[in-house]
């Protein structure tokens, strides 16, 4: 019995990142023989047991054959027999087919270090093209691995291409796309992974609403960069350069899919995309099996971003109107994440990616000036039921008028 250290945590120590999870190949046992020394059996497909002490996860060197259709369809072997070198040939890229002994030594039989010196991302084998999660996972990785330089093998993309044409991907369950994407949208440069799932012809397959937006242009006056996918793209960047939240990435995704909807004889204009992309996110957003935080931050963002752009021109009712809609007045974080994507909208555009926002500071002292003024001050005045809710709007319009005007010409609110 042989264990060796796989995969990230070898592929993230060659390149001086920091390990978050250890990974480990069992070669030359029998899950009887793991039983024994008291590992605990976690694996529904193949046996994985997870260490006693550490709890870290312990795979029994496996070979695979294709037996059905995505990426769940395969039949493993396992066995005293299997080598080290059968485990990791089933493996998707030369960077994470490097194994590391007890002892420090690597073995890396398929290029691995060649690959990570080459910053390049390149299959193990042809049997790459067996598992349709391998696009996503490339793509993913193409998005996790940009800052420091990686870029797909040429080669590889041919596969991926083929991976793609050949309808494996029709057989993808939701939760695992979804799963993937979440991911990549964590990275420093989501973008990437969806630009690799264009390029290989996955991302109208998967995401049809956001493939839909590419070559649909913009006014150059407001997006310089004049192509509303590449707009976009612009936005998940900027949500990731700030650092904000996984609802704050996806709302960057989505908010502007409603452009593609915009009638061809409209161009570059777009007049209710935010009303054209309702139901588009909700489609989306269902589809993939989106958790709610984000499909209902996105929902809220889509529907409200243009008000938030011109939000100095409304006048009070209105203002207080966006501020019940965006739950501003409530308990919550919802208000602000908002903001903080509607930032990522204002930012998302070429020479525009360290621009002022100011509207969200304004929306902000809106935001204090009118939840100064609670229900509790107009009940002494005798009303009930649906007066108390009336009188109460009506102080916060004239709070908020009051407030509008002695701002004056201020620009920085």
């Amino acid at each position: 019995m042989k264990v060796y250290l796989v995969g990230g945590a070898v592929r993230d120590r060659l390149l001086g990142l920091p390990v978050k999870e250890r990974d480990y190949v069992v070669v030359g046992a029998t899950p009887e023989a793991m039983l024994a020394q008291g590992y605990k059996p976690v694996g529904k497909d193949f046996p994985v047991f997870l260490h006693p002490q550490t709890g870290e996860e312990y795979a029994l060197a496996r070979t695979e054959r294709k037996s059905g259709h995505g990426y769940s369809g395969f039949t493993f072997h396992t066995g005293e027999d299997v080598t080290l070198e059968d485990d990791l040939s089933r493996r998707d890229l030369t960077i994470n087919a490097i194994a590391q002994d007890e002892q420090g030594t690597l073995i890396d039989p398929y290029g691995g270090q060649r690959d990570l010196a080459a910053r390049q991302l390149r299959h193990v084998s042809p049997a790459f093209t067996e598992d349709p999660l391998r696009v996503l996972r490339v793509a993913r990785f193409a998005a996790r691995f940009a800052p420091q330089g990686f870029t797909v093998a040429p080669e590889t993309r041919t596969l991926l291409r083929q991976l793609v044409a050949s309808g494996e991907l029709d057989h993808l369950v939701p939760e695992r796309v979804w799963q993937e994407t979440g991911k990549a949208l964590r990275c420093e440069q989501p973008s990437r992974y969806f630009l690799e799932l264009q390029d290989c012809g996955a991302l109208a397959l998967l995401m049809p609403e956001l493939a839909a937006l590419s070559g649909v242009p913009q006014r150059a006056d407001y997006h310089p960069e004049v192509d509303s996918l590449v707009h976009t793209l612009m936005c998940v960047d900027a949500a990731a350069r700030e650092g904000f939240s996984l609802p704050v990435r996806y709302s960057a995704l989505v908010h502007d899919l409603g452009k593609a909807a915009t009638p061809p004889r409209e161009w570059p204009s777009h007049h209710m995309h935010d009303q054209r992309g309702l139901p588009l996110v909700e489609t989306f957003s269902r589809r993939l099996r989106v958790p709610n935080d984000c499909r209902e931050l996105a929902l809220l963002h889509t529907r409200e971003h243009l008000l938030v752009h011109r939000v100095r021109e409304l006048r009070p009712a209105t203002l207080l109107d966006l501020l019940e809609r965006s739950q501003a007045l409530r308990a919550g974080e919802r208000f602000e994440l908002m903001l903080q994507a509607c930032l990522c909208d204002a930012r998302g555009r070429l020479g525009f990616e360290h621009c002022e926002y100011p509207q969200n500071d304004y929306l902000r002292a809106a935001r204090a000036e009118a939840i100064q003024l609670q229900a509790a001050d107009v009940m002494g005045e005798g009303l009930s039921g649906p007066a108390i809710g009336q009188a109460l709007r009506q102080r916060r319009i004239a709070a908020l008028k009051q407030w509008r005007a002695g701002l004056g010409g201020n620009p920085s609110v």
